[in-house]
């Protein structure tokens, strides 16, 4: 056997023994250091960053081998409202990046373990309030003063993302978050337009799932840039309850899925929807006495905002198919006596090639349903990107529907009950070149009117007339009623936006033709015939016959 002897120069003892000691200083000072010290140094550099808000730290630790820290159950305060906090983390770690070491690049790894965030209408009121905008509050600095190397991997685990409104309703609350951002220093692909990787999943809303998968570019000025495949399963619309009413809508029920490619940049802000589904949405527009004002200046600011955005090349929206299924649309009027509600349920509609591009073609739309959950409803449109004025062409016919369902709105309009008959509706419509012109058609057939509750002389004489008149207007041979309203002229308002006519048409060419021809009280002869007629604040000239 041989034997191999293996003896260290003394040169070389001494550099172990050094290295040793050396090593074992460190682990001392470690210990030394990791403790209440250590801590209160982190929160006063964290701090000094911050303007409006203070972090504060239950436990540090430095580990001098991996040269990394930790940073343990960490709690964010808005100091406006403390009560409760905006954030928490259960652990901070912050080390070295080994693998770029490795290519001679010194940068750092962050990893955030069960960060949770928790915003409610409070916070953002009191941040509204703040003359210091919310970018400006030192986020950046602060997170990059933990660490003495530049960040250039961010991992989010188990993180949780909750809006909590004013009023009994459920959290908006994204969870199971899990984040890894890549290459945030533009180290490899430095010459590619978004050279960071990013790859994100999470649970939306209890049983929705979300992914994006993309890349970046963290250093573009002046503000990052980012481009991705998003997709959105089983969203449960109901969640955006508190949201909605302030626009008066009035969400009960739905689910929302999507997959498409997000792109926001300082050159472009893009999204483009492959698919977007929407299922058993239950709506309304809630049409308030305390809110007519608002709901105006809404409508003409959606309206402004889609003019704006139309054709700007810089801001891209398309749709490939929007599909919705067995869904309800409903509008309610709390501003008549009596209130009424008109709906059309088990509604099936798609929207394919939709854009606010001209460029990209007509977007064809197709609708179906069931008013007042019985009238047959097909609508059928085309729809062109507006360049200077509105585009399109849209049918309408509703057939068959039992006039007893509207008794709410004849008792507002015409203060008298229907006993019976069918009401259908028919309307086409064109709008090109700042021209408008088409029809609304109303039919009533078998109609008979009482009124079960005013007993006077004169209204009896007043439902008398009613009943005359439909046997006057009647089609001998089909026993109808029927009016037509042609719509023809130019478009008055050259700002006029393709939502605020489709608005105005609903408002007043179809609830107002629902009673052609009668006096809405017989001892006013002044009142006018709400007739299928538009209003002289529409955007058309209107004749009938």
């Amino acid at each position: 056997m041989v034997k191999i002897n293996f003896r260290l120069s003394k040169g070389w003892r001494r550099i172990l023994v050094s290295v040793v000691a050396l090593i074992l200083i460190v682990v001392v000072l470690s210990y030394l250091v990791s403790s209440d010290l250590l801590r209160r140094y982190m929160e006063n550099r964290i701090n000094s960053h911050l303007k409006g808000y203070t972090v504060h730290i239950g436990k540090a630790y430095f580990h001098p081998i991996a040269f990394s820290l930790d940073l343990d159950d960490l709690v964010l305060i808005q100091n406006a409202h403390p009560t409760p906090s905006v954030a928490s983390v259960q652990r901070l770690h912050a080390g070295v990046h080994w693998r770029e070491l490795l290519s001679r690049n010194l940068v750092a790894e962050f990893l955030l373990v069960r960060p949770k965030v928790n915003i409610n209408l409070i916070n953002l009121h009191k941040e509204a309030e703040s003359k210091i905008s919310f970018k400006k509050k030192g986020w950046q600095e602060a997170l990059e003063s933990i660490y003495p190397l530049k960040i250039n991997v961010f991992n989010i685990k188990d993180g949780e993302l909750t809006y909590i409104d004013i009023g009994p309703y459920k959290p908006l609350r994204i969870s199971d978050l899990d984040l890894r951002v890549y290459n945030i220093r533009n180290i490899r692909y430095p010459d590619s337009v978004y050279p960071s990787s990013v790859h994100l999943t999470g649970k939306i809303f209890d049983k929705g799932a979300l992914t994006l998968d993309g890349n970046a570019n963290f250093l573009e000025e002046p503000h990052l840039g980012i481009k991705g495949e998003i997709n959105l399963a089983d969203m449960d619309l109901s969640f955006f309850k508190p949201i909605m009413a302030r626009s008066n809508m009035s969400v009960r029920n739905g689910s929302l899925s999507a997959n498409g490619t997000l792109e926001y940049a300082p050159h472009i802000t893009s999204a483009h929807l492959k698919n977007l589904d929407i299922k058993s949405m239950d709506v309304d527009y809630l049409h308030l006495p305390k809110t007519v004002a608002a709901e105006q200046e809404r409508i003409e600011r959606m309206g402004q905002t889609a003019k704006e955005l139309s054709n700007k090349p810089a801001e891209k929206i398309r749709i490939d198919a929007l599909k919705i299924e067995n869904s309800s649309f409903g509008y309610v009027n709390n501003t008549a006596n009596p209130h009424y509600r008109l709906f059309i349920d088990h509604t099936d509609m798609t929207l394919k090639n939709f854009s606010n591009q001209f460029s990209e073609g007509s977007a064809v739309m197709e609708f179906k349903g069931k008013f007042m959950g019985a009238g047959d409803t097909h609508v059928t449109g085309a729809f062109r990107s507006e360049t200077r004025n509105p585009d399109f062409d849209i049918h309408v016919s509703i057939e068959n529907t039992p006039m007893q369902s509207m008794n709410d709105l004849f008792r507002n309009f015409g203060n008298f009950d229907i006993k019976e008959g069918l009401f259908s509706f028919y309307s086409e419509l064109t709008i090109k070149s700042g021209t408008m012109n088409g029809y609304v058609k109303p039919l009533f057939k078998g109609l008979k009117v009482y009124d079960r509750h005013n007993k006077s002389v004169f209204h009896k004489i007043y439902l008398g007339l009613v009943n005359v008149t439909a046997k006057v207007l009647k089609n001998r041979s089909q026993k109808e009623i029927a009016t037509k309203t042609t719509i023809s002229g130019p478009i008055e308002s050259p700002k006029t936006s393709t939502w605020q006519i489709v608005i105005n048409l609903i408002k007043n060419a179809f609830i107002k033709s629902i009673l052609p021809g009668f006096e809405k009280e017989a001892t006013n002869p002044k009142n006018s015939p709400p007739q299928a007629a538009l209003d002289r604040s529409s955007p058309a000239a209107v004749g009938s016959h």
